[in-house]
């Protein structure tokens, strides 16, 4: 064999384990802190046994590329939103192959970039909303808070609907299936599946059942009403001209409301949840923010023209999310043999690209525990390889939502910081809780301070 031969016949390298069932366990207890220690220890392409699956973690911008993006046709996506398929379905996140490009095709014009500007007022407004029901120096769990505006707004947006009556209901079920969905992804829990009457699957159950109830309501008004305007009208209204000229049935509607409601609300409310602790701990950073929303709003409401005036906010919000990034880590699984880097990796492995791990890499990002927002300025971007950051993915599947997310995620913590500070409150712990997004542990209790 010559050396090129056995150069890309090489395995990756990575710990050798009698016992590979331990590293469910470790992978389960500090998913981070596992993943981390496996790329410091091994380098950029690291083989691990999780149980009976065979494990590749990829921590390089050209590696993210070439899974994301170059090879993407090679991969489909793994374990964990495989099973999201029992809360999701067929929606955009978990579809695959031509299915999914209809349903990309289909939902693309809902998110329209004039289209997405006209939800600005939405998410001014009830951004306002909220804080006129804060008072000075309330102590609040922070995180409760942006759970509860954001899903006001993607209701609003999605079904032009007011679903915050229903929002503490509404994120039980949520929690409930995000806990339930970090259980049913490790390996051997199909077999939860065929215990008779498991409570876990049981609470699953329930919870999707909440879910589905407000979303079927939802699509049989639109279905009687006609266009209202929102999202689901558009996606009612979406016709295939591309393919079979068809339209969405109610269970891919069903499918596709779900995905957005769901990921619509979570992401941005851990972002910002993580914002607001991020700025309590960083004055400076709070100062400079304070002033860019002073001195481009002078005192009024946000517009979606200000988004892009809003530079430093966005800078704010970009390096919160580099930190804490609501999406952590992202599985797909190689339908054949592929080379990545010097290594030969074999068909059904599953691959994990962490945006977290990615985000802390020293190489691009020097000292990576400081919260520093400069970090985003053009030049600073522009010396870093475009992978070294993907919070809402890369490629072909890249999260249809991202422009309506930055949007949101600008205006929200203008239009608070307009008028409201917060500081941690003393002895709260703070911790980090892995589950399909990136949570808080403990919540975030904080103290509001009315600026004026």
């Amino acid at each position: 064999m010559t050396a090129i031969e056995t150069r890309l016949t090489m395995m990756p390298p990575g710990p050798k384990s009698r016992l590979p069932a331990l590293n469910i366990f470790k992978m389960r207890n500090n998913p981070l802190k596992f993943l981390q220690n496996l790329t410091q220890e091994y380098g950029d392409v690291v083989q691990v046994k999780v149980g009976p699956a065979n494990i590749i973690v990829i921590n390089h911008p050209d590696y993210i590329k070439d899974l994301l993006v170059t090879n993407h046709k090679n991969f489909v996506k793994g374990r964990g939103l495989q099973y999201a398929k029992r809360m999701l379905g067929e929606g955009l996140l978990t579809s695959e192959g031509e299915f999914h490009l209809r349903q990309r095709r289909l939902a693309q014009p809902a998110f329209h970039r004039q289209r997405i500007a006209n939800y600005a007022n939405i998410m001014v407004e009830y951004s306002q909303r909220t804080g006129e029901h804060w008072q000075d120096n309330q102590t609040l769990d922070i995180s409760q808070e942006m759970m509860r505006l954001t899903l006001g707004i993607v209701g609003k947006t999605l079904f032009d609907a007011d679903v915050e009556k229903e929002a503490e209901e509404i994120g039980e079920a949520l929690t409930t299936s995000m806990e339930l969905f970090d259980r049913f992804t490790l390996p051997f829990s199909a077999l939860l599946d065929r215990i008779p009457f498991s409570p876990s699957v049981k609470r699953f159950e329930q919870a999707k059942a909440r879910l589905d109830a407000t979303i079927y309501r939802l699509i049989a008004e639109h279905r009687t009403n006609g266009d209202r305007g929102d999202l689901l009208s558009m996606l009612i209204l979406a016709q295939d001209t591309e393919g079979d000229g068809g339209r969405m049935s109610d269970l891919q509607l069903r499918d596709e409301a779900m995905t957005i409601f769901l990921a619509g609300h979570e992401t941005t409310a851990n972002a910002l949840t993580w914002t607001w602790y991020l700025l309590s701990q960083n004055p400076e950073v709070e100062k400079k923010l304070q002033a860019e929303v002073d001195s481009v709003l002078e005192g009024r409401s946000a517009t979606a023209e200000d988004w892009p005036k809003l530079r430093y906010t966005e800078m704010v919000v970009a390096e919160a999310m580099r930190m804490y990034p609501p999406a952590w880590i992202m599985g797909r699984r190689a339908l054949n043999d592929f080379q990545i880097g010097d290594y030969f990796v074999p068909a059904n492995s599953i691959v994990l690209a962490s945006q977290y791990i990615m985000h802390h890499d020293s190489r691009y990002y020097p000292d990576p525990d400081r919260f520093d927002p400069e970090r985003w300025t053009a030049e600073a971007r522009e010396s870093r390889p475009k992978f070294a950051y993907f919070p809402f993915g890369a490629g072909p599947r890249i999260c249809i939502g991202e422009s309506f997310a930055w949007m949101e995620g600008v205006l929200l913590l203008a239009t608070l910081a307009q008028k409201w500070q917060m500081r941690l409150v003393p002895g709260h712990p703070v911790a980090m809780q892995p589950l399909v997004t990136l949570r808080t542990k403990h919540g975030m209790q904080m103290t509001l301070h009315k600026r004026f």
